[in-house]
């Protein structure tokens, strides 16, 4: 679920101008899964924009504490969304941990980086949603150490069936500032993608694993 369709319309607009999502229908880019894809999203680029970052961070930051008043901490999943977990963190004025996607192998071995209390409340901050697998996997580690995660926000998702149906099962609420949808609407609104290619981009998102460019 979206914050907003207004907010998803103009974070799609600014993801976009900024080159954090790039659309190439024509030449389809190549995922870590070996899934071929006319879209790639590189969120942490929005780091580097400064009036870009403080818009998803004063976004996302008034969203938590509309839906969820003030948890105790701000998680940020690493490593994508722990520059931007820790700006939200920061502007709530709130506590910020990190998880790993697995613990460390050396050291104190932690998964989780940060201090964090038993039963103490956290939303979780993520950068992307493909599947949801890794984000779910931090949920996963945080209700390990007894951490109530009251539901997680992301800047942007794809909006696979398969990520609804997993968080579904997992019964995380995850509420988005942008989404597939909103992004191809706005990229056809503003002739960023003809209508051939935007007919491309809607066949790959509803069946992403067997899409073929050709």
């Amino acid at each position: 679920m979206i914050f907003d369709k207004h907010i998803a319309r103009q974070a799609a607009k600014v993801l976009l101008q900024i080159n954090a999502i790039k659309l190439s229908p024509q030449e389809p880019f190549t995922w870590a899964s070996g899934w071929k894809s006319p879209i790639y999203c590189d969120n942490r680029i929005i780091l580097s924009f400064p009036p870009i970052r403080n818009y998803v961070r004063e976004e996302m930051a008034k969203f938590i504490e509309q839906h969820y008043g003030k948890p105790d901490a701000i998680a940020g999943v690493a490593t994508g969304a722990i520059g931007i977990g820790m700006l939200v963190a920061e502007y709530l004025g709130l506590p910020f941990i990190y998880v790993r996607p697995e613990a460390k192998g050396h050291g104190r071995q932690n998964q989780i980086e940060g201090f964090i209390e038993s039963g103490q409340n956290v939303v979780v901050v993520e950068d992307l949603i493909s599947t949801g697998k890794s984000s779910l996997n931090a949920v996963k580690a945080l209700k390990e150490a007894n951490v109530n995660v009251k539901g997680m926000v992301a800047i942007f998702t794809y909006g696979f069936d398969i990520a609804k149906a997993n968080f579904e099962a997992a019964d995380v609420k995850l509420q988005t500032l942008s989404n597939y949808e909103n992004l191809l609407i706005e990229a056809a609104e503003t002739n960023y993608i003809t209508e051939n290619q935007l007919e491309t981009l809607s066949a790959w998102n509803n069946n992403p694993s067997e899409w073929n460019a050709s």
